[in-house]
């Protein structure tokens, strides 16, 4: 890093000292002002060392948001602890699994995963810590330290780990992330250019335990501003939280600006103080980034990247009107790549995996030599680069398009099939609200593009006809299914999966 390490913590103090009165957390009618916060962080640091907690050992929350959910984060790496935050909607054997896997030596949950870990609750070997009212274990309030406790100073490193992220396991078993301190301050640095600050108001209605989410909001509390906190996203009750607080920066998902930017009364809310809106997390067609930055004040950011790092691609959507089809260009600093199948390295223009490298990476898959080697592509000159499993090319100024996840890249006679470019003709019809299209199996061709349709009132054989008469020959879709809603995780992700699944199931 070319700017002097500072741990995240250290920051949030240094705000605390400075402007103690500031508010950093909001949630409903909640207020919780840094020096507040400052406090309440060495409780838990306090109560983690008494608990007998080390510097690089491990705790995990599983919970919705909340005001105690972002405490109990920030106090374990005052302690120089790192955090597995896990998500609820992963199955309960998987939660148990996760909790097992990252080491936790204490476990801090509330009433809705406890319940829905049921009986499994009693696998989970460690310390449980509830942050609501009916939560098993020791209740928070009485858990962390008394106030004015101060916990034993800890020098925390850039190599130490911050947070154990697991991913969604839409590909398979959930990987430990491991993200270092110092990673999480690049983060914090970058952010300074999107206009951070202590006036700046973040509005996150995405879920603490995503990537997508702690990415805007650790940039928030480093730099002093207010985190406005939602526990589930709500279009019409985000519009006017927007509004109420004069919400400076947000981060969303593809699906929450859809949803957004679809309903009647959208214009009618005062937006005016938006500096910066960012996305991530999913594909974010041009049409929908043209119709943010034509009706929603303030500039559009979109990242392109993972939570494993590596490589970040940065679409300043604002400053590049007419380029809202790509990702944008390599964030400086950062080696953005095109390998093939063999891993040799591809010419502008050439479609292939993408593979990215940048001082932002995580520092391995947690107890997973293999698969952290199995992520990585090293460089004709003996640079090592993370794997993406993302198809695209450069365009001809150096811009990323990207086509498709190389695993949902279908072959069929032989022939890549992008199933991006099959979803973007068939959104060309008006009735198509949503689409999602997968590989099935095939007796005749290996596999075989099958689109699953939320439709408002055009039926499977008009929708196939339609796209099939503007797709080439190697491109036609086989069947069209109709469905209600798509299945998508917790940031907005499609679960093709899931869809790939039912539909062979079914025969």
């Amino acid at each position: 890093m070319s700017e002097t390490f500072v741990p995240l913590p250290d920051m949030i103090r240094a705000n605390a000292a400075t402007r103690p009165e500031n508010i950093a957390l909001i949630q409903d009618e909640r207020r919780l002002s840094y020096g507040e916060l400052d406090k309440v962080m060495d409780r838990v640091a306090s109560a983690l060392q008494r608990e007998g907690v080390a510097p690089r050992e491990s705790v995990a929350i599983c919970a919705g948001t909340s005001i105690e959910y972002a405490w109990a984060f920030l106090g374990a790496l005052r302690a120089g602890v790192a955090v597995a935050p896990i998500a609820p909607s992963s199955t309960p054997d998987s939660i148990v699994d996760m909790v097992a896997d990252c080491g936790a030596k204490v476990f801090f949950l509330d009433k809705s995963v406890a319940d829905a870990l049921g009986d499994r609750l009693a696998r989970v070997k460690t310390k449980l810590v509830g942050l609501d009212d009916g939560a098993p274990g020791v209740r928070h309030d009485q858990f962390i330290a008394p106030e004015g406790a101060k916990p034993a100073p800890v020098n925390i490193t850039a190599d130490m780990p911050f947070n154990i992220i697991y991913s969604s396991g839409t590909t398979g078993t959930p990987k430990g992330i491991v993200q270092s301190f110092g990673m999480r301050f690049g983060h914090v640095m970058r952010a300074q250019a999107m206009g951070y600050g202590a006036e700046s108001v973040a509005l996150l209605s995405t879920p603490l335990y995503s990537n997508t989410t702690l990415v805007s909001f650790f940039p928030a509390l480093g730099w002093g501003g207010a985190v406005v906190l939602m526990k589930k996203f709500d279009a019409g009750q985000y519009l006017e939280l927007a509004q109420k607080h004069r919400a400076t920066h947000t981060m969303l998902v593809p699906v929450q600006y859809s949803r957004l930017m679809a309903r009647d009364d959208f214009d009618s809310y005062d937006l005016s103080s938006f500096v910066m809106k960012f996305c991530t997390s999913a594909p974010f067609s041009a049409a929908l980034k043209a119709d943010v930055l034509k009706r929603w004040p303030g500039g559009l950011v979109e990242y392109f990247g993972m939570t494993e790092g590596g490589g970040t691609c940065v679409l300043i959507a604002h400053v590049y009107p007419d380029k809202l089809h790509t990702v944008g260009m390599p964030a400086p600093g950062h080696d953005i790549r095109v390998i093939d199948e063999d891993g040799r390295e591809l010419s502008r223009g050439e479609i292939g995996e993408l593979v990215g490298r940048s001082e932002l990476v995580m520092s391995g898959y947690h107890n997973r030599k293999d698969q952290t080697d199995a992520a990585t592509w090293v460089s004709p000159e003996g640079l090592a680069f993370i794997r993406t499993g993302d198809v695209g090319r450069f365009d001809a100024d150096g811009f990323v398009e990207l086509m498709d996840r190389k695993k949902d890249m279908i072959i069929s006679g032989g022939f890549n099939i992008y199933p991006s470019d099959l979803e973007a003709v068939l959104r060309q019809h008006p009735d198509v609200a949503d689409v999602a299209v997968v590989g099935v199996p095939s007796a005749d061709w290996g596999e075989t593009p099958v689109a699953f349709v939320v439709s408002r009132g055009a039926d499977g054989t008009a929708l196939k006809t339609f796209a099939n008469e503007r797709l080439g020959k190697t491109q036609r879709i086989s069947a069209v299914e109709l469905i209600d809603e798509l299945p998508r995780s917790h940031i907005g992700k499609i679960l093709k999966r899931e869809l790939r699944d039912s539909y062979t199931a079914r025969g």
